[in-house]
């Protein structure tokens, strides 16, 4: 899928459809060109705008020197964002920002949320969309601020799981707990990922202002995004410690409840010992056990039996261990 954008007065406005046959006459306008799991006709189109669209296997490199790199008077900036794949599943992919002086040309195989609503926001953002530069700025304050509603939503999501794990709850609901925490500390490591990748493609970004025409009035918007990043990471490792927490306390309480489970047992068994006992020891075949050819012997054994177990539930109360 392709989009392309003009800047207009309002803000951004989004092209037409291209054409598969010709795609370039529009795109030669475009200040932005979002690439989203792109076909080989419209990868193609890009590059005959000069571009090189890197592939999804390329995206994914490790290696810094692939992911930031300038080639040609071309920025290229790969970083690892949170997104949802066609089929719903939440994944952190790569997504690339390509910029040069003529445009922006972005490509991912996901979908962040903040590509869809950043169009509609661009004339509203600190830096504007009058040129490539801003426009790639916007898109990283909108990311920044897509990732800060994240972890809020963490948060939130955490004092739920505390104040359910903390009160009445079942085993059923441990279990959930259990899971909603893992869920939540999985995100956590998507948020800092992309936290740490966009502060590495900032600084590498930063370093090119030096000798652009803008810089003295791009370099502070970048610094600034950069301490919004160095405060969200800050907050990320608050909550990834209240993630361990959670799931200590999660544990904590499956184990009480799993031990009053075994305690139960364990007082039973302790009724029945004295009783098993006496009966174990009327079940012996000796001769000379006088107690059996009396006519009394059997209440006898079975008045002894509860009385043991009677006075066992008593010393137990007494220990205050019931």
């Amino acid at each position: 899928m392709l989009h392309a954008y003009v800047t207009t007065s309002p803000g951004l406005a989004r092209l037409g459809q291209q054409s598969p046959t010709d795609p370039r006459p529009d795109l030669e306008r475009a200040i932005w060109v979002d690439l989203y799991r792109p076909l080989d006709s419209q990868v193609a189109a890009v590059v005959a705008l000069g571009v090189d669209v890197p592939s999804l296997a390329d995206m994914e490199e490790i290696e810094i020197s692939n992911r930031l790199y300038r080639e040609e008077g071309t920025d290229v900036m790969t970083v690892v964002l949170p997104g949802h794949l066609p089929d719903g599943r939440q994944i952190a992919g790569p997504v690339s920002f390509i910029l040069n002086g003529r445009r922006l040309v972005t490509v991912r195989h996901h979908e962040p949320r903040s590509f869809a609503t950043y169009p509609e926001r661009a004339a509203r953002t600190t830096p504007g969309c009058r040129s490539p530069e801003r426009i790639f700025l916007g898109l990283v304050e909108e990311i920044v601020a897509r990732l800060a509603d994240l972890l809020e939503g963490v948060g939130r999501g955490l004092d739920t799981v505390s104040a359910r794990v903390l009160g009445e709850a079942g085993p059923a609901e441990l279990k959930a707990s259990l899971g909603e925490v893992g869920r939540l500390g999985e995100l956590l490591g998507q948020i800092r990922l992309a936290l740490l990748t966009l502060e590495r493609a900032l600084s590498f970004y930063d370093q090119t202002l030096a000798g652009h025409a803008q810089g003295h009035e791009l370099r502070p918007i970048a610094k600034a995004l950069m301490r919004d990043i160095a405060a969200l990471a800050v907050h990320n490792d608050f909550l990834s410690s209240r993630v361990s927490l959670s799931v200590d306390a999660t544990l904590g309480m499956i184990n009480l409840q799993q031990n009053n489970t075994v305690r139960i047992l364990s007082v039973v068994a302790a009724l029945f010992l004295p009783p098993t006992l006496i009966a174990s020891a009327y079940g012996m075949n000796f001769p000379n056990m006088p107690e059996l050819r009396q006519s009394w012997g059997y209440p006898f054994a079975l008045a002894l039996m509860l009385a043991s177990a009677v006075g066992t539930w008593a010393f137990f109360k007494w220990k205050k261990w019931l």
